[in-house]
């Protein structure tokens, strides 16, 4: 993929003057990164602003009793907000990036980042918009987790896994990492959902018997 290419996909780069483009397409690489790659963990300095061209980054907490929630996920055309802050504050990562596929994405080294956002009224626009976006995202996640009902997230989470299939391949265990919760919290709903004859379950597959009292929960 072209220069050219990659910073079309980015809308709030193509207003860069033309120097400031030239030099951050200079200076940035087109890498590939395979699927299950850990990019960042807890501790670690971030080394470089990914834009992602393609594919799809997890980004999750885990505490000390080993207990994951999954804070947000970064699309195509997209940067990684944690990133950005820890950039921006000289700050190591306080959670993790999972590449949840394979991915192509765009490598913006520290120094042509800093660079960008001190010379660039367009790049700091740019972001700062994605950075206001993700926030309102988390406080999202931070008011589902503490104000809604599990049984509703839980069953909003089975119609959207399951995509009009009947049958879902997942674990208690990262269902639980999608809703904030315990994974034992999330085994008691599931019995409860198979009990009213909702879903059957197997080992790391769950079978939906019945989708419309399911959406019908998901939409209290």
């Amino acid at each position: 993929m072209s220069h050219a290419d990659w910073i079309m996909q980015f809308p709030g780069l193509s207003r860069l003057s033309t120097e400031l483009r030239q030099y951050l397409t200079d200076n940035s690489r087109v890498i590939d990164i395979p699927v299950d790659t850990v990019i960042f963990g807890p501790g670690k300095p971030p080394e470089q602003l990914l834009l992602l061209l393609s594919g799809t980054v997890r980004v999750q907490k885990t505490s000390e009793t080993g207990r994951e929630i999954v804070l947000y996920r970064v699309h195509a055309g997209e940067s990684c907000v944690l990133t950005t802050a820890c950039l921006m504050a000289y700050e190591d990562y306080s959670a993790e990036g999972i590449a949840e596929t394979g991915l192509q994405a765009v490598a913006i080294p520290r120094d042509v980042f800093d660079r960008m956002v001190a010379d660039s009224p367009e790049f700091r626009q740019f972001v700062f918009m994605a950075y206001s976006r993700r926030m309102t995202d988390l406080f999202a996640v931070v008011e589902e987790i503490a104000f809604r009902r599990l049984d509703i997230r839980l069953a909003q989470k089975l119609i959207e896994l399951s995509s009009e299939q009947h049958t879902i391949q997942t674990t208690h265990q990262k269902l639980a990492g999608e809703l904030g919760t315990a994974r034992e919290v999330i085994s008691r709903q599931l019995a409860e959902f198979q009990r009213r004859g909702w879903i059957e379950q197997a080992r790391g597959v769950i079978h939906i018997l019945d989708r419309d009292q399911i959406k019908a929960l998901a939409k209290q």
